[in-house]
């Protein structure tokens, strides 16, 4: 499996390796269904998505994927407990109102959680901040403030303390850049991030 620009995608890679050969998964905003396709394809897993925009949906279906019409932030009541070795939330925690409560419904669903976002504090978008004075734009950020769909600008740092202050235990962990994983300081050269997340024994979610 190749990454980089001309490859799979470095998040799409990462999350991947996360998965076990056959595992359950269900992918939430799945959009057109790539990454779904993808963990079909190469971990022959048994795949299905959740995502609101009708027009990803149809892409979805001629991709031979299963996935259902719906908004996220209704919750999953239709699914049982535990009913999915993994749910993934790469590249939409960020956009929805209530992280909390989607986190927690995906741990509900799923004995594990896949979470990908984009990393606020990467170099690129320190500078951007410290000499231009503005909103960062880049690869991975790459709104303007105005049409930006994310609801929330986070870190990596940012995103440990929040697993430690609610009792999630961190199982896997890739700082990525455009071509691959982040050698070494991932929350400055990382510009993406992707993390794979269990209930602990003290979760307060």
């Amino acid at each position: 499996m190749r990454v980089g620009s001309r490859g799979v995608r470095p998040d799409h890679w990462a999350i991947s390796r996360m998965i076990e050969p056959g595992s359950t998964v269900l992918d939430l905003g799945c959009g057109k269904g790539d990454l779904l396709a993808l963990l079909v394809g190469e971990r022959q897993a048994k795949g299905q998505g959740i995502e609101l925009k009708e027009e990803s949906i149809y892409e979805c279906v001629e991709k031979g994927l299963t996935v259902l019409h719906g908004d996220i932030e209704g919750g999953l009541g239709e699914f049982p407990d535990k009913a999915f070795d993994v749910v993934i939330l790469n590249q939409s925690m960020q956009e929805v109102r209530d992280v909390e409560f989607v986190l927690k419904e995906a741990l509900r669903v799923g004995r594990a959680a896949i979470v990908g976002f984009p990393n606020m504090c990467h170099w690129r978008s320190r500078l951007d901040v410290f000499f231009r004075g503005r909103t960062p734009v880049s690869p991975a950020l790459p709104h303007r403030w105005h049409n930006t769909p994310n609801l929330h600008y986070l870190s990596l740092k940012d995103f440990e303390e929040f697993c430690l202050e609610k009792g999630l235990d961190v199982l896997e962990f890739y700082g990525l850049t455009s071509t691959g994983r982040a050698p070494i300081f991932p929350n400055l050269l990382g510009e993406t991030v992707v993390y794979k997340i269990k209930e602990g024994r003290d979760c307060s979610l």
